[in-house]
């Protein structure tokens, strides 16, 4: 059983050591980080929380899930694995290419090409 857990619903004031020292009740917690946006560096509203064992993990689940944080009731549940190759929306390798239909974009070259 996983040992990382997922932490949903909370208030954006709730900073790491806060999270912390939530879990901390219920057994060791190897690390706790709540999620912030990259450009403002305000709170995304989740975090992650890496438990000492399995049954410690899942007596935090149990005691915390649907508890009320700064008047937010925060979802608390086992963390999935992220899912490989998935596909943000973002950027990718593939630059701009339409994909693998010769009859959209710009065809290959000169003053438009494709089939327009």
């Amino acid at each position: 059983m996983s040992r990382k857990i997922y932490v949903g619903n909370l208030p954006y004031s709730v900073t790491d050591s806060n999270l912390e020292s939530n879990f901390a009740e219920f057994g060791g917690v190897s690390s706790a980080k709540v999620m912030t946006d990259r450009e403002t560096g305000r709170s995304k509203g989740f975090g992650f929380v890496e438990m000492a064992s399995a049954e410690v993990a899942q007596a935090a689940i149990t005691g915390l899930n649907g508890t009320s944080v700064d008047g937010r009731s925060i979802v608390v549940n086992l963390a999935r694995p992220r899912e490989e190759g998935s596909d943000s929306g973002g950027y990718s390798a593939a630059g701009y290419s339409a994909g693998k239909r010769s009859d959209v974009g710009y065809g290959t070259g000169g003053y438009g090409g494709g089939r327009y």
